[in-house]
């Protein structure tokens, strides 16, 4: 149904309401915002050594993204960095946001014994993202 969301109520006053939703919706979506497909080639991307061809083909796998999971990533990214732009005041620098959103916005298909090992590149992907949006999602 058509549900009319009121911002104005006083419950959605907390940022950490609004950011603990996000975050729920794009955990449970039926396939992450980086589809499964996507995952190994995202973190093998991440390992590049040589930084130029690491941000080439971290831009090419995003360019790569079916339309709605691209065009929904692009205006998440856009938002999480206006949100860093405000780090001195709300504390959530590049890192911050790769560290919650990370594991979120990526997954793999199956949760393997390496996680952990995951985790770290899940975030550095984020983070990749949010430092080189303009480049990523040219105007």
């Amino acid at each position: 149904p058509d549900e009319q969301l009121d911002l104005d109520d006083g419950r959605w006053e907390d940022i950490h309401v609004i950011t603990g939703a996000l975050k729920l919706f794009l955990r449970e979506l039926p396939e992450p915002l980086v589809p499964f497909s996507h995952f190994d080639k995202f973190i093998a991307a991440i390992k590049i050594q040589d930084p130029s061809l690491r941000v080439q083909c971290i831009r090419d796998l995003v360019l790569s993204l079916p339309p709605c999971h691209h065009d929904t990533m692009k205006v998440l990214f856009r938002h999480l960095c206006r949100v860093v732009e405000h780090k001195e005041e709300n504390r959530m620098s590049v890192q911050s946001i790769a560290i919650v959103f990370g594991p979120t916005l990526l997954r793999p298909a199956s949760e393997e014994s390496n996680m952990a090992m995951h985790m770290v590149f899940q975030n550095q992907v984020v983070e990749h993202i949010l430092n080189l949006y303009g480049y990523i999602f040219p105007e």
